[in-house]
């Protein structure tokens, strides 16, 4: 069970923290600074991403679907039944579709996306009964420590400017 009165609810705030590590390395490479980490039906951190649009030219290459893809090829399966997707920011309606589509159990993350936010702000894909699947969703974990990340870094970048 994943949900938060689980064994899990104490190790969100770990997980985040694994996805914000990710995130500064995106940002440092000069990336948006977001992190994904997905966690195995186990709770250990199967795979690790940060976002990677602009280094690789490749608009899929969001952390979400990064994490993803090597935690498929790691368990040997594109469904990933069990896992938890957890992300520094609300997933977009790519990610979240994707997520869906791997038949993610749970998406875990902090800070919530007002703009392309899919998961709580503007739509809610994740857990949207009409699709074929639906993730559980724990929104806000440690989110102003994830908003304060982008808050700085997009700061930093319009003075640069």
């Amino acid at each position: 069970m994943t949900g938060a009165d689980s064994p899990y609810r104490v190790d969100r705030e770990r997980w985040i923290r694994a996805a914000l590590a990710q995130a500064v390395k995106g940002g440092e490479a000069g990336e948006v600074p977001v992190g994904a980490v997905v966690v195995g039906p186990d709770g250990k951190i199967v795979s690790r991403a940060f976002n990677k649009p602009i280094s690789t030219r490749d608009p899929t290459a969001h952390a979400e679907i990064l994490a993803l893809r090597k935690a498929a090829r790691k368990l040997g399966n594109y469904r990933l039944a069990g896992c938890i997707l957890v992300v520094t920011l609300e997933p977009c309606t790519m990610c979240a579709g994707a997520a869906v589509h791997a038949r993610i159990a749970e998406i875990v993350y902090g800070a919530s996306d007002p703009k392309t936010g899919a998961v709580r702000s503007l739509y809610e894909i994740a857990d949207d009964r009409r699709l074929n699947h639906a993730c559980r969703v724990t929104p806000g974990i440690l989110a102003d420590e994830c908003a304060a990340m982008l808050k700085a870094f997009f700061k930093a970048r319009r003075n640069s400017g």
